[in-house]
């Protein structure tokens, strides 16, 4: 049987699992929002950052990762994250709530302002190991989705798609949604070949996602 192009994530062993959880366990604190380079803390220890369009569910899965529910504010105002929001996870890595791109409710100069910046700190951020570009079960990947995954190539950061909402989506429908976004990462060389599935309000894949950031190097 042929291995499938992007292969959704196994289930992590016991120990890998329980690493996953201990790095969320203890205290997860904002450190700052950030709307310049300049503003940005000292790169002293890894960072992972999350990326999706407007109301893909970025700060709801920050929230679920760290169990506590008003980490993140999440809104259901499309675009109102307009900074890059730093929170830390332990003493040795840094969580990443990059601002929504794609439709956004804020005037045409705002939005191309913290666009600019998004594309600065993907180039320019060394201590990045990974993006986590999320990806709306319902809806598969759209342009704007491509444009931040071909910056992401440009900028050589890996990212890895991770599909939130998941439980919106019955399993039939949820299969040609995995079929597309395949095909949509197949034309990234900076895509990691694995497919993360997430539900934020049931708790699927979300001790997967964990431990794959407790692994990161």
């Amino acid at each position: 049987m042929t291995q499938l192009p992007f292969p959704l994530a196994e289930e992590p062993d016991p120990q890998t699992m329980e690493k996953g959880r201990l790095l969320f366990a203890g205290q997860t604190e904002f450190v700052k929002g950030v709307v310049a380079m300049s503003g940005l803390p000292e790169a002293d220890r890894l960072e992972v950052c999350f990326a999706g369009r407007s109301n893909v569910g970025k700060s709801t899965l920050i929230n679920a990762l760290t169990g506590m529910k008003a980490l993140a504010r999440a809104s259901n105002t499309p675009g109102r994250t307009q900074e890059i929001n730093y929170f830390t996870a332990g003493e040795d890595l840094y969580l990443v709530d990059l601002p929504g791109y794609g439709y956004a409710n804020a005037p045409l100069p705002v939005v191309e302002k913290w666009q600019r910046l998004l594309k600065q700190f993907l180039q320019g951020r060394q201590t990045l190991r990974r993006a986590f570009v999320l990806i709306d079960a319902r809806h598969g990947v759209k342009s704007v989705d491509d444009e931040i995954m071909s910056l992401l190539d440009s900028a050589a950061v890996t990212f890895q798609a991770v599909l939130t909402k998941a439980d919106k989506v019955k399993e039939v429908e949820r299969a040609k949604v995995l079929d597309q976004v395949r095909g949509a990462l197949a034309k990234h060389p900076a895509a990691y070949p694995e497919i993360i599935v997430t539900s934020s309000e049931k708790g699927w894949g979300i001790p997967t996602l964990r431990s794959v950031i407790a692994t990161l190097e």
